[in-house]
């Protein structure tokens, strides 16, 4: 659990980060979203000391983390930024192994660990293992930034913007990713970003930055129907309801028994993303995959139907 109470960061006559107050409960993905300057990064940064509060107090497990030294503090909690930020003169299993290395983990535990991350993010360890930085694609080294950050099996994971810069689909399979992988490991993950649709898919709950100031802290469902604030009403406005509803569900909660003609889409893909895809291809029905194996199809009519507001609501992840 990591407790914020009452955190400020201030620089000069800037109040970065002003009277914060929330709880972020184990296993929890906690979507932290607003525009340039909300101080949402500088909040997150706080919880592993890049940053130091200038008042306040976050607990990790009930622990103050201002009593827990730097290093330890940050090779407990996995760090993963925009950008990736790899280093591009280690190979693809060094950059992974970096924080397992620094743990003095055995040679053999390592190997292991990065062979098993590289076939969770779909990847094979005999191709990708000793290819370096600069031969993957922008959405395989944002995997690789994700599989280093989880490397050492941290409780905590945080995120800065880590999918900004990819394109829409790389994007939408590296969210869906993401959901599987905390899932998996029941990792707290703390997200900053500035999209609200991104915060609507990936959080569990959401925090709503603006000028310092906590705006809203709820479920995506609780602050689409209940905006506390102007501010979010607003944010809410730059999009259409009802995609933001689809946004918030994945396939998998209406496949039924049949076939589909054309392309599959997996189960995992939000109903947002599979209204698209009819859409775009002209199709009544989708069939719907997992692991590479058929499983149902999914109607349009029945997507439509989930965007409406009486349909969705109380349906949460």
């Amino acid at each position: 659990m990591i407790e914020i109470t009452h955190l400020c960061r201030v620089y000069g006559s800037l109040v970065a980060v002003n009277d914060v107050s929330l709880t972020i409960a184990d296993g929890e993905i906690v979507a932290i979203v607003g525009t340039s300057g909300s101080g949402k990064t500088t909040l997150m940064r706080m919880i592993n000391r890049l940053v130091e509060p200038s008042s306040g107090s976050i607990k990790i497990d009930g622990r103050d983390n201002r009593e827990i030294p730097a290093e330890e503090l940050r090779r407990g909690i996995g760090y993963a930024i925009q950008g990736h930020g790899l280093f591009p003169h280690k190979t693809v299993g060094e950059n992974i192994a970096t924080v397992p290395k620094l743990l003095k983990w055995d040679a053999n535990r390592i190997k292991a660990r990065v062979d098993e991350l590289l076939k969770i993010f779909n990847l094979d360890p005999a191709i990708f293992r000793e290819r370096m930085p600069h031969e993957l694609s922008g959405g395989q080294q944002q995997r690789v930034g994700v599989a280093r950050a989880l490397a050492a099996e941290p409780p905590i994971l945080l995120m800065d913007e880590p999918f900004g810069a990819l394109d829409p689909i790389i994007r939408d399979k590296a969210q869906a990713d993401l959901l599987e992988i905390q899932r998996r490991y029941g990792t707290t993950v703390v997200i900053v970003t500035h999209d609200m649709d991104e915060a609507m898919r990936l959080g569990t709950r959401i925090a709503v930055m603006d000028k310092g100031q906590l705006q809203q802290f709820a479920t995506p469902a609780e602050i689409i129907a209940h905006p506390a604030t102007p501010f979010v009403r607003e944010l809410l406005e730059s999009g259409d309801r009802a995609l933001r509803l689809l946004s918030l569900r994945d396939v998998a909660e209406l496949i039924e028994p049949g076939d589909a003609e054309g392309n599959p889409i997996d189960a995992a893909t939000s109903l947002r993303s599979a209204l698209a895809e009819c859409l775009w291809s002209g199709r009544e029905t989708l069939p719907i995959t997992s692991e590479g194996r058929l499983i149902g199809r999914i109607r349009r009519s029945e997507i439509e139907r989930a965007a409406r507001f009486d349909n969705f609501e109380g349906a949460q992840r």
